[in-house]
């Protein structure tokens, strides 16, 4: 290309100076083909003869051409257009070329054991849709939440915020959280805990990894619920465990067959107040032989007490942790269903001769939770509004758990059966022989609803009756309605 022919395209006396008009001339004729790869350049001197332009004005377009990648000098021999230009690196065409040259590896690149481990764990499916479907389980009724007083306890610290909210905090988590968790715990859980023994984490999926990190070796045998909640079966995967399923009736685990399967046990993973997902509750005399076998054998209870907070009749069930007297268990909670996922804020109650060890695991996993909502929550649970809001969602949960169980009663119960529970997020809805939950599931997916099969909680997905998971708390009658017809249709559909 004759650079003369740029002459006519720069423009004096104009806002834009002459060296940038001549840099985006040049890099709009490289990028057209005009200027090959490999093109040879004039000398900085020639061109500023072609153009009648300082020199500096060409030195410095070339600069610019220099940093961006777009030309390259060669010793000796002048100034070159790059053989890739940067626009190529940038493309995905040029990324997944790059990948097969000669210097990528010829060879699948593999992730370490643990982490085939990790990426081939079971875990919950996540929500990707704006507004959850139903029968999406454990969702809060987001409508119902306090926000305006939640605003106004954030406004409260973040003006003038303390220094102390602000910067790097203990791994323990904010104190006044701490206390406020553990008064709350003794009222209301009957957990035997003060606030050094409480350790703030992002919810109870890194309570239980935490857990698992700190106090399992590889190939340390662990009792599981059959079925169970997939993120606990993940974190022991992850951790080089292995897992023992242990079957699951109206009374909780099975005890006697944990020992019969696997007597020295390193831990047991368990959901006593109401299990994960078929909703029992494991009896007094279960936990108790769960509590001698643990003392005897030296070994762990990871006790999981899932949305035990809303039971719609009677007392609430104590924990597991409160009938131990040899500091075998260690507790878990969240506050992803009380409130609102997307606070990533749970806690786990630990023995005290535990707390600086799971301490230092917990600041090598991400330091500590942001400090601003931990102290936003513990003003919330100070004040009374989480007990409130728990009370009021009871009566609301109930009233919805009743609508979705007419529903069906009304469409579709001789293909689908519900009962009630007392507590709770979801039900779980039996299936007519002959129908399978995960051909349901995907029917289900087809008319607009959520409803996960039961079968993947199983171990290697061997499920003794079909089931599917049918949440109600996060949705309204009128949405439970339709989201029963549409349930309706799906089961009519994989009938056939």
């Amino acid at each position: 290309m004759d650079l003369t022919s740029l002459r006519g395209d720069l423009v004096r006396n104009s806002e834009q100076p002459l060296h940038i008009q001549l840099y985006r001339r040049l890099r709009e004729a490289i990028l057209d083909g005009r200027l090959p790869p490999g093109t040879r350049l004039p000398a900085s001197r020639a061109l500023q003869e072609q153009l009648g332009v300082a020199r500096n004005t060409v030195l410095n377009a070339y600069t610019q051409l220099f940093a961006e990648g777009y030309i390259e000098g060669r010793q000796g021999s002048g100034t070159y257009v790059t053989r890739v230009l940067p626009d190529d690196l940038m493309s995905p065409a040029r990324r997944r070329s790059a990948l097969t040259s000669g210097s990528a590896p010829t060879e699948p690149r593999l992730l370490s054991r643990r982490g085939q481990s990790l990426a081939q764990s079971p875990t919950m499916p996540s929500v990707e849709w704006r507004r959850p479907r139903p029968f999406y389980p454990g969702v809060p009724a987001y409508d119902h939440f306090p926000m305006r007083i939640w605003r106004r306890l954030w406004n409260q610290c973040l003006t003038d915020p303390a220094p102390d909210l602000l910067g790097y905090r203990t791994p323990h988590g904010y104190r006044q959280l701490r206390v406020a968790i553990a008064e709350h715990l003794n009222a209301i859980r009957g957990v035997d805990c003060d606030p050094d023994r409480v350790i703030i984490v992002s919810g109870s999926q890194q309570a239980i990894d935490l857990a698992v990190r700190a106090l399992l070796d590889p190939d340390d045998e662990v009792w599981i619920e059959n079925p169970c909640y997939p993120g606990a079966r993940s974190a022991l995967l992850g951790a080089g465990a292995k897992p023992v399923p242990v079957e699951i009736d109206d009374c909780g685990m099975d005890v006697d067959l944990g020992i019969r399967l696997s007597p020295r046990a390193r831990m047991a993973y368990v959901t006593p107040s109401h299990q994960y997902p078929l909703g029992s509750t494991m009896s007094v005399a279960r936990r108790m032989h769960l509590l001698h076998w643990a003392a005897e054998n030296e070994s762990w209870i990871v006790e999981d007490d899932y949305d035990s907070e809303f039971r719609y009749s009677g007392r609430l069930l104590p924990a597991l942790q409160g009938l131990d007297t040899t500091g075998r268990v260690l507790y878990v909670g969240t506050y992803s269903k009380v409130l609102f996922p997307a606070i990533r804020l749970g806690y786990i109650v630990v023995p005290a001769d535990l707390v600086e060890g799971l301490l230092a695991a917990r600041a090598v996993l991400d330091r500590h939770p942001p400090t601003l909502d931990q102290a936003v929550l513990a003003d919330f649970i100070a004040d009374g509004h989480l007990a409130r809001h728990i009370r009021r969602m009871r009566t609301l949960y109930s009233a919805r758990q009743a609508a979705l169980i007419d529903a069906v009663a009304g469409h579709c119960d001789d293909l689908i059966t519900l009962a009630p529970d007392d507590t709770g997020m979801h039900l779980i809805g039996w299936l007519a022989e002959g129908l399978r939950d995960t051909e349901v599931a995907a029917r289900c997916a087809e008319f607009g609803i959520s409803a996960p099969p039961l079968s993947p909680y199983y171990h290697e997905h061997r499920a003794p009756r079909q089931g599917l998971l049918l949440g109600y708390t996060g949705f309204d009658t009128d949405t439970l309605k339709a989201g029963v017809s549409a349930l309706a249709k799906a089961l009519c559909a994989a009938r056939g």
